[in-house]
């Protein structure tokens, strides 16, 4: 039986974070390890999980230690008199053998219900969990802070899930996503339906905007020519593979086919990232980390990137499990509100808790996405 081989350091690293996952490969060399000491330096690195609540204390992590659950968050970039929204939320779980990972995520629009936040003065409510970051990101002045944002978001996905505590967190910033595509040289994916881009052009520029649309109260703002993405095997750019993840608009279900477009490209990423082209190149290499690390805000809970990467050195793409929350949209008198999970996702937020996921799955095999 032929040997798995084990992946080079700095693609553990970029597993990690959802940009690219772990795949089989020879051992690390010194020009990587000297990219790996580079990459780790470049990542930015934040308190994201701020203050304990009262009465607890913050955990203390000496050793890196299944089971694990961490928080990546995708959002756009904005200026920071911009409210921040979180486009796209995953969480990561990895089982106490530390030989597997899940990954589900959860709907953008999921009526949730928020708790208080007092650094903004923000009393809790009901609302879209994509408006927690935004709830919890104002520090005054008109200005908003994605990091604290993020605080309010994670004790909102802690609050739905039952998890306590994340071990990890990560904010990923699309635009990140595009340079490290890029500095592939371009991803190749199967597109499984036909999209139409809301927001880009064919040649990837902006669509234009109705000017009775320049408040943004209306719910479709551009016109003209569409970026169209067919059925089949295509060679994407990175503008088009963002632009690709992001539509929701027209697809039969909505934010639902958008997750899985987005795990689909979690997957391409991989294979071209790992590909021989990129792998033996030094300088794709050192091009593809220098983007990964200007894309990602991370936290560690007192460990780096290279230490992260030194306790998954065992996982492989293999044995990534991609899962699909069950849901649909809550109409009410004709008008959308927003998604609700059915009642089976408790289940599977407890067996996460219980670290007894692959168990819950082998009962729930309609759990797994496997389009992917």
């Amino acid at each position: 039986m032929a040997r798995k081989r084990r992946a080079p350091l700095w693609a553990r690293l970029s597993a990690i974070f959802g940009c690219v996952l772990m795949v089989v490969s020879g051992g690390a060399i010194v020009t990587q390890q000297v990219l790996v000491a580079r990459y780790a330096g470049a990542v930015e690195t934040q308190d994201l999980f701020g203050e304990p609540a009262v009465g607890a204390t913050k955990k203390q992590v000496s050793d890196i230690k299944g089971p694990l659950n961490i928080l990546l968050v995708g959002v756009d970039p904005r200026k920071e008199t911009q409210t921040p929204l979180s486009d796209s939320i995953i969480v990561a779980h990895i089982p106490k053998g530390m030989d597997q990972a899940y990954l589900f995520s959860v709907p953008r629009d999921l009526i949730v219900d928020i708790p208080a936040f007092p650094k903004t003065g923000f009393k809790g409510g009901r609302s879209k969990i994509n408006a927690a970051m935004g709830y919890g990101s104002a520090v005054g002045n008109g200005k908003h802070d994605v990091v604290q944002g993020f605080d309010l978001l994670a004790k909102t996905v802690g609050q739905l899930t039952g998890i306590d505590e994340f071990d990890a967190g990560v904010i990923l910033n699309f635009n990140g996503f595009k340079a490290i595509v890029d500095a592939m040289g371009g991803v190749t994916m199967t597109i499984d339906q036909n999209v139409k881009s809301e927001h880009l052009q064919p040649n990837g520029k902006a669509r234009p905007r109705y000017s009775r649309c320049a408040d943004n109260s209306c719910a479709h703002p551009y016109y003209g020519p569409q970026a169209e993405y067919k059925v089949g095997t295509r060679h994407l750019e990175g503008w088009q593979a963002l632009d690709y993840v992001r539509q929701r608009y027209g697809l039969p279900r909505g934010d639902y086919d958008r997750q899985r477009h987005q795990q689909q490209f979690i997957k391409a990423m991989a294979k071209q990232a790992l590909s021989k082209n990129v792998v033996t190149s030094p300088t794709k290499l050192d091009a593809v980390l220098k983007a990964a690390g200007k894309a990602l805000i991370f936290d560690g809970n007192g460990h780096n990137v290279v230490d992260w990467a030194f306790a998954l050195k065992n996982l492989r793409s293999d044995d990534m499990t991609l899962i699909k929350l069950p849901g649909d949209s809550v109409i009410v008198n004709g008008d959308y509100r927003g998604e609700a999970l059915e009642d089976s996702a408790d289940d599977f937020f407890k067996a996460v808790r219980d670290d007894q996921v692959q168990n819950f799955i082998f009962r729930h095999p309609e759990y797994i996405n496997s389009n992917v």
